[in-house]
């Protein structure tokens, strides 16, 4: 169950609420459906209730009553700090969606603390190092006057490319995972905000190189990506990217709540954003339960000196 919490300004429903989270943690999912459904009864605007519900009828495998419970958490909190929905997109109940930026800076302000432990400890987490070696083999330069990180998180790339950049900007949604990044002094500058959104107002020809490590996982869809980081990069400048793939055409939703893009969605990307693609390998940036997660290391660059 997800960790987000809000009260309901109801005593007895946030009494209730917790009555039914104990019931989830302890696996007893059934009474925790019937008293969250209490819960909602008593505060119909309380989305965290209402996620909740969703995600005990889902374990319950009653889909029809997760999506209708998924569908008022999204109503009422208009948010989606729960991200409801991708839940939905998951179900079958919406189309691919794009992630909401309230579930996205919940989800990683939440999980800041504990990201690299994560990350690097028990999921093998390796994505900007295979950028790099990516790079390298694209005879992209040593050195880069201008780097801009997409999505840096708490600084892991910035960790291993700053000896190699005179200036580095570091860009990320979650306030959360900049204090921890702020903290390793390895940026030249920090800024909260959206990809797409710091694209469109960055100047022009500002960057030699535009990273973004294991970023477009919460893409569903890459075609956005193209012109905006064109528009950014200097004649001549490269592109780095991970994402997660599979098989079949298009884009998927994994279990997981990370989008999976086909390798041909990815080089249509970067076709339209008329960039060179130099570098298009299979590549795993991380293991889930001691298997690799299928994906792509992309390496692209802008015509020019």
């Amino acid at each position: 169950m997800s960790a987000i919490h809000q009260t309901s300004g109801d005593l007895i429903a946030d009494r209730r609420f917790e009555w039914a989270r104990g019931l989830i943690d302890e696996g007893d999912h059934a009474a925790a459906a019937e008293l969250l459904a209490e819960v909602v009864a008593l505060a119909p605007g309380f989305a965290a209730a209402w996620f909740a519900l969703g995600e005990t009828r889902e374990k319950l495998g009653n889909t029809v009553g997760a999506v209708a419970a998924f569908e008022k958490a999204r109503a009422a909190d208009p948010r989606d700090a729960h991200g409801a929905a991708v839940r939905l997109a998951r179900l079958g109940a919406l189309p691919p969606v794009a992630m909401p930026i309230g579930y996205i800076q919940s989800l990683f302000d939440g999980y800041a603390p504990k990201f690299e432990t994560s990350l690097t400890g028990h999921l093998n987490y390796r994505g900007p190092q295979l950028l790099l070696d990516a790079l390298t083999r694209a005879g992209a330069p040593s050195h880069f006057a201008d780097a801009l990180d997409l999505g840096c998180g708490t600084g892991l790339a910035g960790d291993l490319f700053r000896a190699l950049c005179g200036r580095l900007t570091g860009v990320d949604l979650s306030g959360g995972m900049l204090q921890v990044a702020q903290g390793k002094k390895v940026y030249d500058e920090l800024v909260e905000a959206e990809a797409m959104t710091f694209l469109g107002s960055a100047r022009p020809n500002s960057f030699d190189l535009v990273l973004a490590a294991d970023v477009f996982i919460y893409f569903h869809e890459l075609m956005q990506i193209g012109v905006p980081i064109a528009r950014v990069l200097k004649p001549g400048g490269y592109l780095a990217f991970s994402v997660e793939t599979h098989d079949d055409d298009g884009v998927i939703l994994r279990d997981t709540l990370r989008y999976a893009h086909s390798e041909a969605h990815v080089r249509a990307a970067v076709a339209g954003g008329g960039l060179e693609l130099l570098v298009c390998e299979r590549a795993s940036t991380r293991t889930e339960r001691g298997v690799a997660v299928p994906g792509l290391v992309v390496v692209a660059k802008k015509e020019g000196a």
